[in-house]
């Protein structure tokens, strides 16, 4: 993407409310092609509501919503079916359909998205890719009681990367998880970033799970997450944090910029170091 070309998201003073009680407040912000936003925030400050926001789910009261540039305030629900089946999304607690075979869950997006037309043998092989990607190759006749929760978060980001989206929403994608389970959740979401300069909003509670996504990048030659910090400032200028309190963004800049606020709520959210 050219420095001239539309932002991949972008909020112009978005205000959502439900019933009278505000849920976002005049939020503004813009993300471009592979970058990456780590949303923090209490329970209840805005965070899921702006991703649902971003799919179209939920309609702002005001201010304007862009996605690749197009503005999808104001659109019809038959009018952004274009615009979902390039964004690629991970609901909490995963949401994988019971029901389901896991080769039947990831192939979901594929056969019912109208923009998407996929044949079926080119469907499967999709979905066998995007398991081999989260290393989930053998469960495609399995149903998600059969797995682990970790097993169940990795194959709900196969779901959301299976039609190749560059634009990936994650909600707690790390919620429940022991710390070695939520870090290779992580990875695989950095994997997911860099394979392809995915654009990356991650809401999380974990400071861990944004010092990952800042600090590492995947190395497509050797298949292994490296440390980037110190020796490629571009790359981790490209992660930037936004913190929201009852609605309202309080803050949105650098992990530096985040770890030396003084503003006690935004404290609140960064791992302190001795």
């Amino acid at each position: 993407m050219t420095p001239d070309s539309p932002p991949v998201l972008k909020f112009e003073h978005v205000t959502v409310s439900f019933d009278g009680q505000v849920a976002l407040d005049d939020v503004s912000f813009e993300v471009r092609e592979g970058d990456s936003r780590i949303l923090f925030g209490a329970a209840g400050s805005g965070k899921t509501v702006l991703l649902k926001a971003s799919l179209g789910l939920t309609r702002p009261d005001s201010g304007r919503i862009f996605v690749f540039g197009q503005d999808i305030t104001l659109l019809k629900e038959s009018q952004l079916s274009d615009i979902r089946s390039k964004v690629g999304m991970l609901f909490q607690e995963s949401a994988l359909f019971d029901s389901m075979t896991i080769e039947e869950n990831v192939a979901y997006p594929l056969f019912n998205q109208k923009a998407i037309h996929c044949e079926a043998a080119e469907g499967r092989q999709k979905v066998v890719d995007a398991l081999r990607f989260v290393e989930l190759e053998n469960t495609l006749a399995k149903f998600p009681s059969e797995l682990s929760g970790g097993m169940r978060r990795r194959a709900a980001i196969a779901r959301a990367v299976v039609t190749g989206p560059p634009l990936l929403l994650y909600d707690s994608p790390t919620a429940g998880l022991d710390p070695i389970t939520a870090n290779n959740i992580i990875a695989l979401i950095v994997k997911a970033r860099d394979a392809s300069r995915t654009t990356t909003l991650m809401v999380t509670h974990r400071y861990q799970d944004g010092n990952l996504v800042a600090k590492f990048r995947y190395n497509l030659e050797d298949g292994r997450l490296e440390h980037v910090a110190g020796r490629d400032p571009g790359f981790d200028a490209s992660t930037r944090f936004m913190v929201f309190r009852e609605g309202r963004l309080v803050f949105d800049g650098t992990q530096r910029e985040l770890e030396e606020s003084s503003d006690p709520y935004i404290s609140k959210f960064v791992l302190k170091r001795d």
